[in-house]
């Protein structure tokens, strides 16, 4: 059966990876200084040994895009996944601001409720520059880092700033789109077969939560996260840069750029894959991060 909070549609997944990920999503009621309730927080926990891996997902996204990766990983570490303030099944909530700097408060106070040890840190595109938006701010909780085609080396768009209503509404409207969706989702793969109707339900389940809207306008016109540049010689942390060779949502040339600046790096090319390499390459995504804890 599936959680009861996950929207409607959820029972119209087809594919057996889609399906058992949803029914292990479960809430958790996680304190912060944001407000005095505590938040209703989405996330996926799989696997008991080794260090824990911790996975971050990309913008306007759900630990579902983790439905591939998750349980390749899960038998040989202890995994989690866990829906960022703002998005996913995460609550929602009008009176908190999205911005990097409540994402990273929310996600702090989740690793100190649930995991209390330093974990592998894995972020996809915007959820790796959550990742090292976290990894400079809290650097005693992660042991190491892994970024999947990560945003935060260039600037974030300054649109946002600009979106006031009717404007607003009518991006997120335009985001809505089930076309614009798939169009997306096209782009984002090498072979646009895994743009499937199973991926085009994973990808938009979370549109059905309260205040999808409110929390997107929020997260925009805070700015998103912006480039790390500058920042990124402060990362000790051993790091694994994994980047899809035909990735064109951010293309390839920050991937030599995270590489240089980050002293302890290694880059790892993935052949015949675009922006989203833990689902058109999963086994040999989890592979690349299995050897890599192992040899570190």
């Amino acid at each position: 059966m599936f959680p009861s909070f996950l929207p409607a549609p959820v029972q119209k997944l087809t594919e057996s990876t889609s399906i058992n990920l949803a029914q292990k999503i479960e809430y958790q009621p996680i304190s912060t200084p944001l407000r005095k309730k505590p938040i209703l927080t989405s996330y996926i926990h799989q696997g008991s040994e080794g260090t824990p891996i911790l996975l971050l997902h990309g913008f306007d996204s759900s630990v579902l895009e983790f439905r591939r990766l998750l349980p390749r990983l899960a038998p040989q570490n202890e995994t989690w996944a866990v829906d960022l303030l703002g998005f996913g099944f995460t609550e929602r909530d009008v009176n908190i601001q999205i911005s990097p700097r409540t994402i990273s408060t929310h996600l702090y106070c989740f690793w100190q409720s649930l995991i209390q040890q330093p974990v592998i840190l894995v972020g996809t595109s915007m959820g790796g520059a959550a990742a090292l938006d976290f990894t400079l701010n809290h650097p005693e909780a992660v042991k190491s880092l892994v970024l999947i085609g990560s945003a935060g080396m260039s600037p974030g768009p300054i649109l946002g700033k600009f979106l006031f209503p009717p404007l607003d509404t009518l991006a997120t409207g335009f985001l809505r789109n089930p076309k614009i969706r798939q169009g997306i989702s096209e782009t984002a793969y090498f072979d646009k077969t895994f743009a499937s109707r199973d991926a085009q339900i994973c990808a938009a389940l979370h549109l059905e939560m309260p205040l999808w809207n409110r929390a997107l306008i929020s997260f925009t016109k805070n700015g998103g996260y912006g480039s790390f540049r500058k920042m990124l010689h402060k990362i000790q942390q051993q790091t694994l840069i994994l980047w899809g060779e035909n990735d064109r949502i951010l293309g390839t040339a920050d991937a030599q750029k995270f590489q240089q600046a980050i002293v302890n790096s290694q880059l790892i090319w993935i052949k015949n894959c675009g922006h989203v390499p833990h689902l058109e390459q999963p086994q040999l995504t989890a592979q690349y991060i299995l050897n890599f804890l192992q040899s570190n």
